[in-house]
Parts: structure tokens; sequence; C-alpha cells
């Protein structure tokens, strides 16, 4: 059963580790050296619980998430939350094909060649692809990111420090730092990302998932949850052991992150980075588009998913190839300011993932939609304890970025 049911958590959570996910955690590790890793277990926890609530109501209501909102909500609080998902999506998809272009040209390969290729190689999977095959491909993809595990290793970090640093709190002073609040709302953003809710919900009710399934697609989430928090923990280490002990504070993206481990960490942790990073920007490059097409469609009543044809869901498909093309072609444009963009897009997925999480709040907590399966009150400190925690963050780093 759990072998059926296994693939919408598990791809969901690792697909989180995107370009801009590791250019995130690299940049935290390379400012702030292993000061960042206490993020980790309350981050992890957090993100098993919402996603965990979004598997069960997909399971359970047999809908997406944008369905729910628009029937609960109304249609104009719909269509502006998908303006805003869009807009936040978009940003996140010029960043994967961004990481495309960087991990393709430190193997020599131009960006020119890389990204209209990959564009078209991940046009056609879900174009030509069934949701079967399609998540075969995705579930391979996620196995690549061992790389980052092993490249930590060979990092060779102060293990101690870094387990310490894991367990121990930030300071009262580190959170009146506006580059320290910066970096933790970047990283909250890159771990739970509101765009991962709406296409768990979707994949869960698209595989077919239903109630009695639920045991084993928590099982998917969990275990999802907490490999993609590991690889990240690597990420962070394996950069604080390294550019930050080497004084290289300051990367532009993950890909100069590869490129600045090469002599610190050698050949093989510096290929394994930049191979990952093509792994997970290619792979995001797929997921993305695919997730605001399945939010669109479904908040505004179109017909969407990859097991329909082009003709039986035209929006739906119209709207992944724009988000495609836009983006690759981002990429191909002169003096486009690219790093700003990538932690800009995570600080914003920080900033708007209190509405989505306050919308799914109100609706797994309904009776008449989840029965017997609404949230206990622990699932419910936790979630609304996420929720108040990143509205402070914002407003802390809004404050602070009005007194500098």
């Amino acid at each position: 059963m759990i072998l059926a049911v296994v693939g919408p958590g598990f791809i969901t959570a690792n697909v989180d580790n995107d370009a801009g996910g590791i250019w995130t955690y690299s940049a935290a590790g390379a400012q702030f050296g292993y000061r960042m890793l206490w993020t980790m277990i309350p981050m992890t926890l957090a993100l098993i619980v919402i996603q965990e609530m979004t598997a069960r109501m997909g399971a359970v209501t047999g809908k997406g998430l944008s369905d729910l909102i628009r029937e609960e909500f109304g249609f104009r609080i719909t269509f502006l939350m998908m303006v805003g998902l869009v807009i936040c999506n978009f940003g996140n998809v010029v960043t994967e094909f961004a990481g495309i272009a960087g991990s393709m040209e430190l193997f020599g390969i131009s960006r020119f060649i890389s990204v209209p290729v990959c564009a078209a190689v991940v046009w056609l999977l879900a174009v030509k692809g069934s949701y079967k095959m399609v998540e075969k491909v995705f579930l391979v993809a996620s196995l690549f990111y061992f790389a980052y595990i092993f490249a930590g290793f060979m990092a060779k970090p102060a293990w101690e420090d870094a387990l310490l640093a894991t367990i121990t709190p930030p300071r009262i002073h580190e959170l009146k730092d506006h580059a320290y609040v910066y970096m933790v709302v970047g990283l909250i953003g890159t771990t739970i990302a509101p765009w991962m809710q709406f296409y768990l919900q979707s994949s869960i009710v698209e595989k077919g998932i239903e109630e009695k399934h639920y045991g084993a697609s928590r099982l998917d989430v969990i275990i999802g949850c907490v490999f993609t928090d590991v690889v990240a923990w690597f990420i962070l280490v394996s950069c604080a052991a390294t550019l930050f002990v080497a004084g290289h504070h300051d990367i532009r993206d993950a890909a100069d992150a590869a490129q600045a481990l090469k002599p610190l960490a050698g050949n093989y942790a510096y290929i394994l980075f930049a191979a990952g990073l093509f792994n997970a920007s290619l792979f995001a490059a797929s997921i993305l588009p695919i997730s605001t097409a399945y939010t669109v469609c479904e908040g505004l009543g179109f017909e969407s998913g990859i097991d329909h044809k082009f003709s039986e869901a035209p929006v739906f498909y119209w709207l992944y190839t724009v988000l495609i093309i836009a983006g690759a072609g981002v990429i191909l444009l002169p003096n486009v300011p690219l790093v700003k963009i990538s932690i800009l897009s995570q600080v914003v997925n920080g900033v708007v993932l209190p509405f989505v999480l306050i919308a799914m709040l109100v609706l797994i907590n309904k009776h008449e939609l989840m029965g017997r399966h609404t949230n206990t009150r622990f699932y419910n400190i936790i979630a609304w304890g996420t929720t108040i925690v990143v509205i402070a963050l914002s407003v802390i780093l809004l404050f602070a970025g009005t007194a500098g």
C-alpha cells in the first residue's frame, strides 16, 4: 500500500530544494556559518504538519485546495490569491532556469544551448506523458539529492559545532539584525513554499488517493519532509564549513557556491554540488509550472491535469507553456538581476505563506467538510504558531528595513 501511494508527498517536499532553495541554504551557510542551523528542526516539524494537513484534505474531500478556497471564500478572493501565486511562482520558475543555466555553464555548456533544450524537455514531459510516467521520473530525480549529503561529508565540517548549533536557539540581538531576519524569512519561504500546498493536494486528487489510503499517504509526506530537510541541513553545513570559514561570505547564486567549493572541498564535492544543482533545477522547472497551472485552473474552474490531452485542458496546458517559455526567455536576456530575483522570490514565498495557511486552517477545521479528520489541538497549535511566527518575522523584517 505504501509503495502504491508514495509519490506526491515525497516529490513535493524534494522539489522544495530547488535552485532558489539551494542558493538560499548556501547563502545562509556562507554568510552566517552554523548559526542558521537551529531553523531546521522547527521548520521540519512545521513542514510535516502543513503537508500532512494538505494531503489529508485532498484524500478526504477529493478536491484541490484552489477548489476548496473558491467554494469557501468566493471567486474574488480566489482570483486575487491566484494572481499573487502566479507572480510569486513565475519568479521561482525564472530561478529554476537560472539554476539550469548556471550549473551547465560550470561544465562548459552555454545557457543558449542548455536553457532551450531543457525547456523543450520539460514541456514534452508533461504534454506527452501520463501522470504515472511523470511521477516515476520525478521520484528518480528525487534520489539525486543524495549528492548533497555526500558533498556535505566531503566538506569535513566540525560535526560537534554543527550538531550543537542545530539545537541552540538564536540570541535576541540576532533577531534585531535585518540581514539575519531577512535570511530566516527566506529559509522559511524556501522550505514551506505556498505553491507546495496547492501542488500536493492536486497530486493527491489526480492520483486517486482516497480516505482509506490516508495512513500510507501520511507516511509518504513525513518521509519526504524529513529527507528534504536533511538534504537542506547538509547544504547549509557544507557551505558553512568551507565558504564561511574561508571568508567567502557573499555568493551570487547556487552555481557560484558550487564554484567556490572547488578549491575548498575538492573536485568531487564541486561536481556533486553542480550536478545536484542541475538535477534540482530541471526537476523544479517541471513541477512549478505544473503546480501553477493546477492551482489557477482549479481556482477558476477550468479543466486541469496531465492525464488530460491538450485539447481537453487547453487553459491548463497553455498556462504551463507560457510559464516555461517566459521563464526560460528571461534567462536569455542580457543584464537581468538573477540573484535579486532568486532571493526575493524566496522571501516573497515567506510573506505570502500566512495567507495560504490561514485559508487552509479555516477549511481543515470545518467539521462538515472534513468530518472526523479535522485538525487535532496539536496540529492547530503548530500550524497557527507557524503562521504567527512568519507574520511576526515579516513585520520585524519590514521595520528593520525601515530603520536601516
